[in-house]
Parts: C-alpha cells; structure tokens; sequence
C-alpha cells in the first residue's frame, strides 16, 4: 500500500539508457551556466549542443527545445526586472530570477542525466 498522497509526485522511468544521450541532454542544460560568464551564453551555449546533436539523440532534440525555451523565458524575466529596477521593484526580482535560474538549471541537469525528460515551470514555448 503507498503511502503518497493522491496526485502526489510519482518517479518517472528514463526514456533513454543510452548515456552518451543522457550526458548531452544534461549538457544542454548545464552549457545554460554559461551565461554568467559570456552575455547571452545561456542562449548560445544550449543552442549549438542542441543545433549539433539534435538529430543524432532524439532525447538531446527534446531537452535542447526545453533548455532553451526556458533560457529565452528566464532572459525576458531579467531584461523585465532590470527595467524595473528603475523603480525598485525591479531589485528583489532580479534577485529572484537569478535564484530560480540557477536552481531551475540544477534540477533538470539531473533529471536529464538520469534520462527523465524535464519541463521548466514558468516557460514560454517559443521552440515547438
């Protein structure tokens, strides 16, 4: 008998055991870390990975969209806070983007090296 509540989190299978596709779908998230060292290398970085082996590694196709997705999202919810930093309102959200980027980067850099496909909360769909 489970002990979880209903509509609890539930594990899910990896859709990959293929580890060569398991650590590019995981670079693709982790390549996003570039973006605190170059400007717009948490765009750059997913999309060569991505761009490179989206046709060899189904897996890496879907996780590359995703990462960059959300790298795009996170981008205009800085560029946003920045602006309204003006008005200080801007700071702590700043702050927060920041935050949730980077915790948001870990999470699905783990859930891809376990190959489980990882959807970012908050994102926008740019990529279809």
């Amino acid at each position: 008998m489970s002990t979880e509540a209903p509509g609890g989190p539930q594990e899910q299978a990896p859709v990959t055991e293929n580890q060569e596709e398991r650590t590019m779908g995981m670079l693709c998230h982790l390549l996003a870390l570039a973006g605190y060292v170059i400007p717009f290398g948490n765009i750059i970085g997913p999309l060569i990975l991505w761009l490179v082996k989206k046709d060899q590694f189904p897996f890496v196709n879907d996780q590359g969209k995703e990462a960059l997705n959300f790298q795009i999202s996170i981008t205009i919810y800085a560029i946003v806070s920045a602006i309204l930093a003006m008005v200080v309102i801007g700071i702590p959200l700043l702050i927060a983007v920041g935050i949730f980027g980077l915790v948001e980067i870990v999470l699905a850099s783990v859930k891809a090296n376990q190959g489980i496909p990882y959807r970012y909360p908050l994102t926008i769909r740019f990529i279809k």
